[in-house]
């Protein structure tokens, strides 16, 4: 049984005028305990604004318009406030994109963690909270003393651990990474992922990894959600998505990305730009960009339904057929 389902989520932001823009339209995923998710897509496709909604964080312009967030068989969309409370940081936690953005430049890095840990009743005495504290820094590399110092005294590498420790405090079932590399050095960013491998298998945690860097997620997950404009495009196990890819949209990605193996061959790219939310095709969204030699008329008026391939491997578009 799956610890995270999300069935067929769909939000709106409203515009000034009140006009309702279409982010995401019915997206749906599930992730069992101790496996790892990959959700990729290019900046805009709706990656972030689906792990707000199902965390119930959306900015004050955003509305669910429909679907489900099933956390343990709950729909928590139905969740008063209170009781949502109670997931987030203990069922669902979050490393947030931009760790320099997600602590408190005035405050040290250990009373972050111990103020998590109280106002969630994970340890009530302060010095016991601290000690946990202690614990959490030195589980993602991060010797326990040096939680008294602030954020700007640790390099980008240090404060994303230390993100990451915040998001272990209540020891959450499921642990959501956004972008959890960027702005960082190669080197760091493996260290980053290694840390996130290693603590998914200490911890038996579900990872959802949200990113557009496809050797991340070729790397670190089980499993690969492909978003375009806000819908799913594919979706399938990493080994499917990398070896036999469906969608036009999926194939242009993975040819944008360099071939370790061949490395003067030529990248190549995806004409075009992402669609505006204001400005959405009446087909599929991906229509305007599409070089598929079976792009046809029925591209650009009907949307495509998202259709089972073979088991477990779905994907949106006209052209693709299931097998058998």
């Amino acid at each position: 049984m799956a610890v995270l389902e999300v069935r067929n989520l769909s939000v709106d932001y409203v515009a000034d005028d009140g006009t309702p823009l279409h982010a995401v339209a019915d997206v749906g995923f599930s992730v069992e305990q101790g496996r790892s998710l990959g959700i990729v897509g290019e900046s805009g496709c709706g990656k972030t604004t689906v792990m707000m909604a199902l965390l119930r964080l959306l900015p004050e312009e955003g509305r669910i318009v429909s679907g489900q967030v099933l956390f343990d068989g709950q729909d928590v969309l139905q969740y008063s406030e209170s009781q949502m409370r109670q997931v987030r940081w203990r069922g669902i936690s979050m490393v947030f994109q931009g760790a320099m953005n997600a602590l408190n430049p005035v405050r040290t890095v250990e009373s972050q963690i111990v103020e998590a840990l109280q106002i969630h009743d994970v340890v009530e005495q302060r010095r016991a909270a601290r000690e946990r504290a202690g614990e959490l820094l030195q589980l993602v590399g991060i010797p326990p003393q040096r939680g008294r110092q602030y954020p700007h005294q640790y390099s980008g590498g240090m404060r994303q651990r230390a993100v990451i420790a915040m998001a272990l405090a209540c020891n959450p079932r499921v642990l959501i990474a956004d972008e959890p590399t960027t702005a960082l050095d190669v080197m760091i960013q493996a260290q980053i992922l290694e840390l996130l491998e290693r603590l998914q298998a200490e911890l038996e945690l579900s990872l959802i990894m949200v990113t557009h860097d496809l050797g991340m997620v070729a790397e670190t997950c089980d499993d690969v959600l492909v978003m375009y404009g806000g819908m799913v495009a594919e979706k399938a196990s990493s080994d499917v998505i990398f070896n036999t890819p469906q969608h036009p949209y999926t194939r242009r990605l993975l040819e944008a990305f360099p071939d370790v193996e061949e490395p003067d061959s030529d990248l190549a790219s995806i004409p075009g730009n992402p669609p505006r939310l204001d400005d959405l095709p009446a087909g599929c969204r991906f229509e305007p960009r599409c070089e598929c030699p079976e792009r046809g008329a029925i591209c650009a008026q009907t949307a495509p339904p998202l259709v089972e391939l073979e088991p477990g491997h779905w994907a949106a578009c006209h052209s693709v057929r299931r097998v058998g």
